[in-house]
């Protein structure tokens, strides 16, 4: 038998389906904390620029005289110039004065004309020639009659809110790669302690399918795995003893074929040979052909049942049959029997004959299986008990005998299929599980009880017919009325 194993492993599966969405989430989460760790800082340097620029707001109580020398004036005492850039323009356009000392203002002030178009306040971010990040805002000026003076502009770099926001992502990074880090590592530990048990489970179970049942895999740990291990173990074992008892019942049945095959070839040659010269020796040539043929034919239907028992096919029909009388028929047919082989055979005659719903030969059959086993297992000398019991609501059929007993690690067993506690004797090891199947689908209770070297006991409860059970009760009341 191949194998073709086509799978992927748990390790890539934990990476596709856990890592990757663990990585992706924790990566959007802290690209989303840089992100809006640089949105505060911006805001933050958008408040404070807003707030040194605040004095040329001042300006705002001049007119067209008197503005351009206002401005000058708090440029000059402007005490933040270390931080920002104020510029001063007029309502032409033209620079007034710069906090820096520079007279050419930068010609294209987005956030100017953008404070111009929209009469707001405006910031806007850019750049500088040399590439340097700058952020800039305008206020337009206006006087006490609502006139436009101009505006003051102050212009700041980004480079610290840069600096710390490289800072923060890299920081960010540094501990986004730690925590995937850690959990990589834990992750494909925990997979790395559950894979190679379970790789080593595979192999076992692969040697299993294989017909290799003393294969076993050593448990390593006390949890789930373990307990899988365990249940393996176990169920090799089982199929072990189950594979040993299948053998020894096909080497039973095989023998047991053989034996009335054998006895049929030989007394049928013998016949065959004395014909027209020895009759006698003829008719128990047939005799025993006939005999042997029926313990072949009984030995077939043994085996179909069980096939009917295990494929769930096996049916019995319900009607009215007479117990006692069919319990009467199968200790009749071991009477020469058990005395030929030294057996005291007892059977104690009911009273009254007893009705039962069921199956008559299915009945029949187990009362047969019974006795047969009870005769077989018993020595010269010992003797066999059969009655009947009649009980408030069932019947209760009990054979005895002083055979070899069962030993008491195999009673529980003891109505398995194949199973067999003494192999020296003839049978197949599957009767007692067929009429074991068949007391139950009469709603009824096939109990064992044996002391080894002592005897066994069968014990056959069957529910009596409700006529008889109501006819009970009425008589009870009258007795007691």
């Amino acid at each position: 038998m191949q194998f073709e194993l086509k799978f992927k492993s748990i390790a890539a599966r934990w990476f596709m389906n856990i890592f990757l969405l663990v990585a992706i989430v924790i990566s959007a989460a802290a690209i989303a904390f840089s992100a809006l760790c640089n949105a505060i800082y911006v805001e933050r340097i958008e408040a404070l620029a807003n707030d040194y620029a605040y004095e040329f707001y001042a300006l705002s109580g001049t007119n067209r005289m008197t503005f351009n020398d206002t401005a000058i004036d708090i440029a000059g005492s402007f005490k933040y110039k270390d931080k920002l850039e104020v510029q001063v323009i007029d309502s032409n356009d033209n620079l007034v004065v710069s906090t820096t000392g520079f007279n050419s203002p930068d010609q294209t002030m987005p956030d100017y004309y953008k404070a111009k178009e929209t009469g707001k306040f405006n910031v806007q971010k850019g750049e500088t020639d040399d590439g340097e990040r700058i952020m800039s805002g305008t206020t337009l000026i206006y006087d006490v009659n609502g006139e436009w003076l101009g505006a003051y502009r102050w212009v700041t770099s980004l480079r610290p809110v840069d600096r710390t926001t490289f800072n923060i992502v890299l920081m960010v990074a540094v501990g986004v790669l730690m925590i995937l880090g850690f959990f990589a590592f834990s992750g494909l530990f925990f997979i790395k302690s559950i894979v190679h048990p379970i790789r080593d489970v595979s192999n076992i179970a692969r040697k299993i399918a294989m017909g290799d049942f003393d294969s076993r895999i050593e448990i390593k740990k006390n949890d789930e795995i373990g307990e899988l291990c365990d249940t393996i173990n176990y169920m090799a074992a089982e199929l072990s003893e189950a594979e040993n008892m299948k053998n020894d019942f096909i080497s039973s049945v095989s023998h047991e074929l053989r034996t009335p095959l054998t006895a049929i070839r030989g007394w049928g040659e013998t016949a065959k040979m004395s014909v027209g010269m020895d009759e006698e020796l003829v008719n128990r040539g047939l005799d025993v052909v006939l005999s042997e043929a029926d313990r072949l034919s009984s030995l077939v239907e043994e085996l179909l049942d069980f096939s009917r028992m295990q494929s769930g096919k096996m049916s019995v029909t319900s009607e009215r049959i007479n117990v006692s009388r069919l319990l009467s028929e199968s200790a009749d047919m071991y009477a020469e029997l058990s005395k030929k082989q030294g057996i005291e055979l007892i059977y104690t005659e009911p009273t009254e004959e007893i009705e039962i719903m069921g199956d008559a030969n299915r009945i029949k059959q187990v009362f047969i299986n019974i006795i047969d086993n009870a005769v077989k297992y018993t020595e010269s000398g010992g003797q066999v008990l059969i009655n009947q019991i009649k009980e408030e609501n069932c019947i209760r059929i009990v054979v005895s005998d002083t055979g070899v007993g069962i030993p008491a690690q195999d009673i529980d067993r003891i109505k398995e299929k194949f199973y067999k506690a003494n192999k020296t004797v003839r049978g197949s090891g599957i009767g007692l599980a067929v009429a074991d199947e068949i007391i139950k689908q009469h709603q009824g209770l096939l109990i064992v009880e044996s002391i080894e070297n002592a005897g066994t006991t069968v014990t056959i409860v069957l529910p009596l017919c409700e006529e008889e059970t109501t006819e009970k009760e009425i008589s009870e009341e009258k007795d007691n009325g």
